[in-house]
């Protein structure tokens, strides 16, 4: 359990990953729980298992509960299509009592359409709240690159904070030729990377059969901004606009680890609303890129060299074998 950081927060999900009346399965640290919104945008939580015979809550339904005149709706467990309650109380049939609750819901912290948890342990640091700072600043575009990883939650935060990888992984979709280091700004569990990615020219055949392509800029200027363990935002910036996309990470089980991205944007010009989806797009391909790489890591290799810039891995590492203290030294360059 200590490799998945209990006492961390963790951002399960986005209210628009949950349409109305639809379960959706999360996972944190070997639990598996079904969320879902009801018509009166309440969110519910239960542990995912049917205390009957043990079904997956998540593959049955959502109904209104009875008596129940504001959207309010249960879950209903696919094999015997007893509903359950928020609480964790269902009606029995050939009864017209509800029981005790036989299921104990996890607690969530709802801010916004921000659904946050400590997985039932004691917090040990803050929820941080730069994602309400953005969803107030920034227009929200939707969500995507949703994985569970088969790695552990350490392997992941050190790709996701590699600096040096943009011009090897993702090579083949920003066409990066190196990576331009400037500054890292160590603030705890929280941090700062800038650096700078050139980019190969592309002719203007390739930007008529790849059009997308008209996005990107000569050089990428990349800031990082990380908050230990779960979040990273890459805010970058065109002359239509600034976009800030959120990378999120979740431990699900010892070696299993999830993944997805929120993308906002805030436009300078109205046609940059209408290519957001474009830059959901590019988030997709790179979070498919580094799924790719961790799969092709031996995971029980011990690092023989070190590059320039492994600062953010530095950070990582030192946050990680500490948490939830923040220990000398400090890595600002």
């Amino acid at each position: 359990m200590r490799s998945m950081l209990p006492g961390a927060p963790w951002l399960l999900a986005h209210k628009s990953m949950l349409p109305v009346n639809q379960p959706l399965k999360v996972s944190l640290y070997g639990m598996d729980y079904v969320l879902w919104q009801d018509g009166s945008g309440t969110v519910q939580a239960l542990p995912n298992r049917c205390p009957h015979m043990g079904a997956m809550l998540s593959e049955g339904w959502c109904e209104p509960l009875p008596d129940s005149n504001d959207g309010q709706s249960g879950i209903v467990c696919p094999f015997h299509a007893l509903q359950f309650d928020g609480t964790g109380c269902t009606i029995l049939p050939g009864t017209q009592r509800k029981t005790l609750p036989q299921l104990q819901p996890p607690e969530l912290i709802i801010q916004g359409d921000f659904i946050w948890s400590y997985g039932g342990h004691e917090p040990k640091i803050p929820i941080p709240n730069i994602m309400n700072e953005v969803a107030q600043a920034y227009d929200f575009i939707g969500y995507a690159a949703d994985y569970s990883v088969e790695t552990d939650l350490l392997s992941m935060l050190l790709v996701m904070h590699d600096y040096n990888h943009q011009n090897g992984t993702h090579r083949d979709l920003f066409q990066i030729t190196e990576v331009e280091f400037h500054q890292f700004i160590d603030n705890g569990h929280q941090s700062h990377a800038f650096y700078d990615m050139p980019t190969e020219i592309y002719h203007w055949t390739e930007k008529l059969r790849k059009p997308d392509l008209i996005l990107l800029p000569k050089t990428i200027q990349a800031h990082l901004e990380n908050y230990f363990p779960s979040l990273v935002i890459f805010h970058g910036e065109t002359p239509l606009g600034k976009i800030a996309q959120c990378h999120f990470f979740i431990p699900e089980a010892e070696n299993l680890t999830r993944t997805y991205i929120l993308l906002f944007s805030q436009s300078k010009h109205p046609v940059f609303k209408s290519v957001g989806g474009t830059f959901l797009k590019f988030g997709q391909v790179a979070v498919e890129q580094d799924v790719d790489i961790l799969g092709k890591l031996y995971s029980d290799s011990s690092q023989q060299i070190k590059l320039n810039n492994e600062v953010g891995m530095d950070w990582v590492r030192r946050n990680f074998e500490n948490f939830p203290e923040v220990v000398a030294p400090n890595l600002s360059k």
